[in-house]
């Protein structure tokens, strides 16, 4: 089942084409929604997001937040599944081996609802890439005819920094979590906050890791216990794992 706006329901501009900008409301793909819009008025952009169920109320508000701004509705593309509901399907959890989550519940998605779009005229999708990462892709949608990959921050030259600077300049602040409340990339220290800030979202991790006999976390990735549970007594006995930036993510969740 997919679900997403409508082909009737959809603007096009004046020779028929449809311009969508894939949004994940991370830092990369919202300064680029904003700028596109000040760059072109006229142009009638709609908005999409690919929701996966899992993400943290502060990241919810931050979508109608950017809708609101943008003076168009944030569109969500979803298979009809949750991340829960791919886990009770796969019985595990999604893990370094495993990355079902991201394709089953982004990409293939929006890859669907783009060649339902293409059957009513061309399109063009907009996609956060900077153009100081010039080896990531914008997604496997060669095979859907009249799509138009576009990398705008690319063409603008822009980096980190000037995605940062533009953000502030426009007064938009980014959550601290873009992506899944629980994903197996996450470091301890999110871990740590999740666990204070949202430990009814901390204990469902916890019981689907007993539910699946699988932990989010791998057994080697550090000293740390992997198993949440054993963390949850390590955290309420006051450790505080230091905070650093993760070396790797899932770039399609936080673009």
């Amino acid at each position: 089942m997919l679900l997403g706006p409508s082909a009737s329901t959809v603007p096009r501009d004046n020779i028929g084409t449809l311009h969508v900008v894939a949004l994940s409301g991370g830092k990369d793909s919202t300064a680029m929604a904003f700028r596109l819009r000040e760059l072109h008025p006229e142009t009638p952009f709609i908005f999409v997001c690919t929701p996966t169920g899992d993400e943290l109320p502060d990241m919810v508000a931050h979508w109608v937040r950017i809708g609101d701004r943008l003076g168009s509705r944030l569109w969500p593309i979803s298979s009809g599944k949750s991340l829960d509901g791919l886990c009770a399907d796969y019985s595990a959890l999604p893990n370094w081996r495993q990355r079902w989550c991201t394709r089953r519940l982004k990409i293939e998605p929006y890859g669907a609802w783009l060649a339902e779009m293409v059957k009513h005229g061309p399109v063009v999708s907009y996609v956060g890439l900077r153009a100081d990462e010039p080896d990531r892709e914008g997604g496997d949608y060669a095979g859907i005819g009249d799509v138009d990959m576009r990398f705008p921050m690319r063409d603008w030259g822009w980096s980190l920094a000037d995605v940062l600077d533009y953000l502030a300049s426009i007064g938009v602040v980014i959550p601290r979590r873009t992506d899944c409340a629980k994903c197996y990339h996450q470091t301890l220290s999110e871990w740590w906050f999740l666990w204070s800030e949202h430990p009814e979202i901390y204990a469902d991790a916890e019981a689907m890791e007993a539910r699946y006999g699988h932990t989010f976390r791998s057994p080697s990735r550090d000293t740390w216990p992997a198993a949440l549970s054993e963390m949850r007594l390590r955290f309420a006995a006051g450790e505080v794992p230091q905070s650093r930036k993760r070396t790797t993510q899932c770039r399609v969740c936080t673009l």
